[in-house]
Order: C-alpha cells, then sequence, then structure tokens
C-alpha cells in the first residue's frame, strides 16, 4: 500500500489525532503516517484576530518543513479568538496544509466564549487554562478542548479541527482541477 508522510507542527495529541482522521478519510487507499514536531508559531500565545491564527497556522507549517524536511504534507493548526463583528469574542482554528510546491488553508466553526473567558483573555490569558479554570479540569487543550467543555461533549477539539483539514485538501483531492 502506497503511504504518505504526514509531519504535524504540534506534540498536542489532539492535533495530531484531528490530521490523522482527516487524511484517512481524505486519502483512504494510502497508508498515513503522522509525526508531530514542537514548532514555534511566531504569534502570541493566544492569537487575538483571524489575520494573527491564520498567520500562526502558516508558520508553524512553514516550520514545520524546515524542521522536517523529507515529507509529502506539513500541517499546522493554530486555536484563536477574535470579535465577531461586534458579536463579542469568538474561537476558532485555522488549519494550513502545505506540500513542497503549494499551500491551502481552511478555517473551522467559530463558537462564542463565556463572559469570565472573555475578560481573561482580554487580560492577556490564554484560552485553555481559562476554560480549564472555569469548569475545574486540567489541560482540556490536549483533550476535548473548550469547545467540548461548552458543548457538553457534543464537539470535540478533535472534531472541530477535521472539517477544516478536509477542506484544506480539498485542492491535492483534485489536483487536476486547482
Amino acid at each position: 500500500m502506497a503511504s504518505l508522510k504526514v509531519i504535524v507542527a504540534s506534540l498536542n495529541p489532539v492535533k495530531q489525532a484531528a490530521a490523522r482522521e482527516a487524511f484517512e478519510q481524505a486519502f483512504p487507499h494510502l497508508a498515513i503516517s503522522i509525526t508531530g514536531v514542537d514548532v514555534p508559531s511566531g504569534v502570541r500565545d493566544q492569537p487575538m484576530t483571524d489575520a494573527e491564527t491564520l498567520l500562526g497556522a502558516r508558520q508553524r507549517a512553514q516550520r514545520a518543513q524546515q524542521e522536517q524536511p523529507h515529507a509529502d504534507f506539513w500541517v499546522g493548526l493554530e486555536g484563536g479568538v477574535a470579535d465577531a463583528q461586534g458579536l463579542g469574542l469568538q474561537a476558532f482554528g485555522w488549519m494550513c496544509v502545505r506540500t513542497d510546491s503549494r499551500e491551502y488553508s481552511a478555517r473551522s466553526a467559530s463558537f462564542p466564549l463565556p463572559r469570565a473567558a472573555v475578560a481573561a483573555i482580554e487580560g492577556g490569558e490564554e484560552l485553555g487554562p481559562v476554560m480549564d479554570g472555569l469548569f475545574k479540569e486540567h489541560n482540556t487543550k490536549h483533550k476535548g478542548g473548550a469547545v467540548g467543555l461548552l458543548t457538553n461533549g457534543l464537539v470535540s477539539r478533535e472534531a472541530l479541527y477535521i472539517q477544516p483539514l478536509i477542506f484544506a485538501l480539498i485542492p491535492f483531492m483534485h489536483e487536476p482541477l486547482f
């Protein structure tokens, strides 16, 4: 069976699992090898705008490629928050998938954050630890994430990231069209 080597720009098991699931769905006829690498995003620990979050995902994918140059794909995933056109601070993620010659990105759905989380984030804190404190949990960003806590487990962080990863893979699934 032919295979794809995918480098995920994170050691977070949730991000690696999301990448595995997306690639396995997009390329069911191939064996998928996932390797995580710890690289900086080059943006704030808590990105505060849509553009900053996308930049973080893109820079993670680029740095993963520099760190591990022998692969088929490099993937950067970055969670962020932004004011949703006056609707308040919402959380989401940007996914970036690149090869030696091309790069595509897609954004997840966004979801509202509780007032206490918004105040803490606006005060300089990061979403994951804030949600841990609000829900009396530990290290939820390596589990279901804020979205998992807020949806009572109906949507996990992994599930939130799979769909945009698949969207970012569309050009690679249909190469002649792109």
